[in-house]
C-alpha cells in the first residue's frame, strides 16, 4: 500500500485530534439511534396504515415487512436543469427496489434553488441559507422512522451539502447519493466568455448575450462548467458516497440508468439487518472529509466548498477550517483544468479519464486516503479509481488508461502546478480564501489604493462610469452571512476582467462569495470576520492601500485602522422572502465555520 504523503497524514491526524470529543459524541448519537430504531412490526397499526396507504403496489410487501424500505429524498423541480431529470426517478427507483425484494417511498422533497438563476438578483440572498432549509427538510423527510436506508437525489450548489447535513443526523442509516449527470456540451466556453465580456463593454446586445447563454445552458442536466454543482459530484466520488463513477454520466443514457439501478440495489445490501451494514455516519469520517478537500484542490473546484465542507463536516462531528484546507493545498498538486480554469468542460473531463483517473492518481501517490469505507461493493477507493461501463446490459468497471487530454488532465507526477491553488490569506483585514489555481501567477500579488462599495451593483455602475480605470483593489463589504446571507458576486467577474485585460492591476476583497464559475481576477473572498458588527472591512476608506498576496498569504492594509470607527451597519433589506430568513442572518456563524445558523444554534 502506498505510504500517505506526510502533509496529508499530519493534517488528518490534527483533524482527528481536534475532533475527538465532537466525533465521539456523534458516533454515540448514531449508535443510540440504531439501537432504538423501532421494529415496524411493533409500531402502532394506525401509524403504519398512514404510511402504507399511498403505497399502491408496494402496500402488501410493506404490510408483510418483506424487506428493507428505502426513503427517497428528492430535490426535483423542473426549473433547475440539473434536477429536471429527477421527475421520473421515483417510479424507476421503486421498480429497482422490487427487483431485490425491497420497497422505496418518497420520504420528502427539499427546495432546490439555482444560483445561476438568482445571480445578481435579490433572491441570491436566500441561497446560502437554503442549505440549512434543505438540511431541515431532509430531517423532516427522514423523521418518520419508516426507513432502513436513504437515496439522496441532489446535485447543485447548496443542495448536496444540505442533503448531506440532514442525512448525517440520521447517520445510523446507509445512504447513497444519486446524481443525474451533466447536459451535453454546448458552445465553446471561450465563445461564451467572449460574448459576456463584449456585453459588459457595451459591444454586444442583450439578444446576442441571451443567445450565447442558451447555447451553453440548453437542456436537462447539470451545467457543464466546473462550478459548485460539479464540484459536489466530484466530492461525493472522493468520499465514496456515489456508486463508483456515477458523477458525470449524462441523463437518459443506458449507463446512467444502470448506475441508478445499482444505487438502489446497493443501499438495500447495507442496511442494519443485512450482512454488510455501512451506516452513512461511519462512511463520512475524518478521512472522507480530507478526501473531499484533497479532491477540491486537485481539480480546482469551487471556492464555495470552503464554506460547505466545514458545515457538513460539523454535522458528522468533524472539525475543519481554512488552515487545514490551505495546508493541504501546499501538498496537493493541481491535476485538472476544467472550465473556468481550462478550455474543456466536465464532459471533456470525463472523456479524458475523469474521476477514475483523478482518484487513481491521488491514491496512487499517497495524496488521498484509499481506505475510506465508501458505498462500493468493495471497501475503500479501489472501484472509484476505475470507470463504469456496460458489457451488454451488465454494469462493469474497467481500469482507466493514461490521460486522454493532457491540456485538461495530468498525472500526479507531472501536474499543472505543484499545489492545489486554494490559499489562505490573512492579516489586519481578517482571514480570506484566494483561489490561485484560477489566476495567472503574475497576478497573485496586487497592491493598490482601494475603492470601497457596499453592493455589487455599485461596482458595476462605477465601472460603466469609467471610475475604475486604474490599478485598484475593489472592496465589496456587508456581503457576509449576517449582513445579507452572503450572496455570490459573480456579476463582478466580467467588469473586473475587462479592467484587467486593459492592463490594470485589479483585485477584489469581499466578505461575500464568488461563484465556482468565477476565475481570472485575483480575489480574497469569504473575508472573516465580516464587516457587519465592526469587522476590519468596515474600517476601510477609499484610497487606503490594500495588499492581496497569494505568494506570502497576506491580506492587509497600511492604513491605521485602530484609530477609526466602523461605518454603520446597513439596514437589512426585505422583499423576495428575505425577511423570512432574518433568524438565519441573526444566528449565523462565521464563513470559516460554514455560515450556518442551524449548526451554530444546535451546538454542533
Amino acid at each position: 500500500m502506498t505510504q500517505l504523503h506526510p502533509t496529508i497524514a499530519r493534517v488528518t491526524e490534527r483533524i482527528i485530534a481536534k475532533s475527538k470529543a465532537s466525533r465521539q459524541a456523534y458516533l454515540d448519537l448514531i449508535q443510540r439511534e440504531a439501537d432504538n430504531r423501532p421494529d415496524r412490526s411493533q409500531v402502532s397499526c394506525s401509524n403504519l396504515a398512514h404510511a402504507f396507504a399511498g403505497a399502491l403496489e408496494d402496500q402488501e410487501a410493506l404490510k408483510r415487512n418483506a424487506g428493507p424500505n428505502i426513503g427517497i429524498v428528492t430535490s426535483y423541480n423542473d426549473m433547475l436543469s440539473a434536477h429536471q431529470p429527477y421527475g421520473r426517478y421515483p417510479e424507476r427507483l421503486k421498480i429497482y427496489a422490487r427487483e431485490v425484494g425491497a420497497t422505496a417511498q418518497v420520504a420528502g422533497g427539499t427546495p432546490a434553488m439555482c444560483d445561476g438563476v438568482t445571480q445578481g438578483e435579490t433572491g441570491m440572498e436566500l441561497s446560502l441559507f437554503s442549505r440549512d432549509a434543505i438540511a431541515m427538510a431532509t430531517g423532516v423527510a427522514l423523521s418518520h422512522a419508516m426507513y432502513d436506508g436513504m437515496l439522496l437525489l441532489g446535485i447543485c450548489d447548496k443542495i448536496v451539502p444540505g442533503l448531506l447535513i440532514g442525512a448525517l443526523r440520521f447517520g445510523h442509516l446507509p445512504g447513497v447519493f444519486v446524481p443525474s449527470g451533466p447536459m451535453p456540451s454546448g458552445i465553446s466556453n471561450s465563445d461564451k466568455q467572449k460574448t459576456r465580456q463584449l456585453y459588459a463593454e457595451g459591444k454586444a446586445t442583450r439578444a446576442e448575450l441571451l443567445e450565447s447563454e442558451l447555447g451553453s445552458y440548453h437542456s436537462p442536466g447539470t451545467c457543464t462548467f466546473f462550478g459548485t454543482a460539479n464540484s459536489n459530484q466530484m466530492m461525493m466520488e472522493m468520499m465514496g458516497l456515489h456508486i463508483p463513477g456515477a458523477a458525470f454520466i449524462q441523463p437518459g443514457t443506458q449507463l446512467r440508468q444502470a448506475l441508478d439501478r445499482a444505487a438502489v440495489h446497493r443501499v438495500t445490501q447495507m442496511t442494519q439487518d443485512g450482512n454488510d451494514y455501512r451506516p452513512l455516519g461511519h462512511c463520512v469520517d475524518e478521512k472522507a472529509i480530507v478526501n473531499a478537500m484533497v479532491g477540491l484542490l486537485a481539480t480546482g473546484g469551487s471556492t464555495n466548498h470552503a464554506i460547505h465542507i466545514p458545515a457538513f463536516a460539523r454535522a458528522a462531528g468533524v472539525q475543519v477550517d481554512w488552515t487545514d484546507l490551505s495546508e493541504l493545498s501546499s501538498a496537493v498538486p493541481l491535476l485538472a483544468r476544467v472550465y473556468p480554469n481550462g478550455s474543456g468542460d466536465t464532459n471533456h473531463f470525463h472523456a479524458a479519464g475523469g474521476m477514475g483517473y483523478v482518484i487513481r492518481e491521488l491514491v496512487g501517490a499517497g495524496l488521498a486516503h484509499g481506505d475510506v469505507l465508501g458505498v462500493g461493493q468493495q471497501r475503500g477507493m479501489g472501484e472509484y479509481a476505475q470507470e463504469p461501463g456496460l458489457d451488454g446490459e451488465t454494469l462493469v468497471w474497467r481500469d482507466v488508461g493514461p490521460s486522454g487530454d493532457e491540456t485538461m488532465l495530468k498525472p500526479a507526477s507531472d501536474p499543472f502546478q505543484p499545489d492545489g491553488g486554494m490559499k489562505l490569506v490573512t492579516g489586519n483585514l481578517g482571514r480570506a480564501c484566494f483561489k490561485s489555481s484560477a489566476v495567472a501567477r503574475d497576478r497573485w500579488t496586487v497592491e493598490a489604493p482601494c475603492r470601497v462599495f457596499q453592493t455589487q451593483h455599485d461596482v458595476v455602475a462605477a465601472f460603466k462610469a469609467g471610475e475604475l480605470d486604474r490599478d485598484v483593489v475593489v472592496i465589496v463589504r456587508f456581503q457576509g452571512p449576517k449582513a445579507n446571507g452572503m450572496p455570490e458576486l459573480h456579476s463582478l467577474t466580467p467588469p473586473l476582467a475587462v479592467l484587467q485585460d486593459r492592463g490594470y492591476r485589479v483585485a477584489l476583497v469581499t466578505d461575500g462569495r464568488m461563484s465556482g464559475a468565477s476565475g481570472k481576477v485575483p480575489a480574497a473572498i469569504h473575508c472573516s470576520p465580516e464587516a457587519l458588527g465592526g469587522g476590519p472591512l468596515s474600517l476601510l476608506q477609499d484610497g487606503d492601500v490594500v495588499k492581496v498576496c497569494a505568494e506570502t498569504g497576506e491580506l492587509s492594509t497600511s492604513a491605521h485602522l485602530s484609530t477609526r470607527t466602523p461605518v454603520p451597519d446597513p439596514v437589512p433589506a426585505i422583499g423576495t422572502g428575505r425577511e423570512l430568513f432574518t433568524m438565519f442572518r441573526m444566528l449565523a456563524d462565521e464563513a470559516e465555520k460554514g455560515g450556518s445558523a442551524m449548526l451554530a444554534s444546535a451546538g454542533l
